[in-house]
């Protein structure tokens, strides 16, 4: 770690629950460049909590840009400056001495704010839970070649299943749309032989309960692939689109 600070004035969203009414708070950091974004709201938390003061309650689990739990708005930005990495990989080094850095929470009207910097983001997983799974007993392990799969299907899926639900794409999106992340999820099971007998009846579903949750639609602006630390790409978006087409071509029977 070099001895080398930078100084920040950190303005941060403050909020003491869902329905209370929030604001920036100013915060003066002197921090070094090799610290993570996350590191430094520690440091923060740490002089709060040796003045007896609330600290600042922000989520975090694999801090490795896995999981997706730290996102945050970053001076405008879902993840912050820098592409394709999530919050936590984000380093102070990318911000320069005197700089002022605005950090919120992910804004969308599907994403309620707990407490702080901490958003309510169950409604990623109960779109999942309407279908993003399968269901086929597959049995033990089949032999390396008992189910073909070209190369060029198999980077698709994987490149969609790389989706890690931090939720960026809605909270870049003006409409705060998740269908990058749903477009993602269908993708990658669509494509792949074993998701083939719930076909229909997922994309219906996750779409079904996307709306129902509040999540806006598409605008077309490809903010959410720019603001994606994952890349994933809008393509996926009009996969989906011709998937939900030909499901309601065969079949119009929706899970409730």
């Amino acid at each position: 770690m070099t001895d080398i600070k930078i100084n920040l004035l950190v303005k941060v969203w403050r909020q003491p629950s869902t329905n209370s009414v929030g604001s920036f708070v100013d915060y003066k950091v002197s921090v070094s460049p090799d610290s993570s974004f996350l590191e430094m709201l520690d440091e923060i938390n740490n002089d709060l909590e040796m003045k007896n003061l609330e600290p600042i309650a922000f989520e975090s689990d694999c801090r490795e840009g896995i999981c997706g739990t730290c996102g945050l708005v970053i001076n405008g930005q879902p993840h912050g400056p820098i592409p394709k990495i999530a919050t936590c990989q984000l380093h102070m080094r990318n911000f320069k001495d005197g700089d002022t850095v605005w950090v919120e929470p992910f804004r969308a009207k599907a994403f309620q704010v707990m407490k702080d910097l901490i958003v309510e983001r169950s409604g990623l997983d109960k779109i999942i839970a309407a279908g993003g799974y399968i269901s086929v007993n597959t049995g033990s392990i089949p032999d390396a070649n008992a189910m073909p799969i070209s190369k060029d299907v198999s980077s698709l899926a994987m490149d969609a299943a790389a989706c890690i639900g931090c939720g960026a794409c809605v909270a870049a999106c003006k409409n705060a749309s998740a269908m990058l992340f749903v477009s993602a999820k269908v993708s990658q099971l669509a494509l792949l032989p074993q998701g083939q007998p719930e076909r229909t009846r997922r994309v219906q579903n996750m779409v079904k309960v996307m709306d129902e949750l509040g999540f806006g639609s598409c605008s077309n602006t490809y903010a959410c692939e720019a603001e994606c630390p994952k890349g994933i790409s809008v393509k996926n978006i009009a996969r989906l689109n011709r998937e939900f087409i030909l499901a309601h071509m065969k079949s119009d029977n929706i899970e409730a």
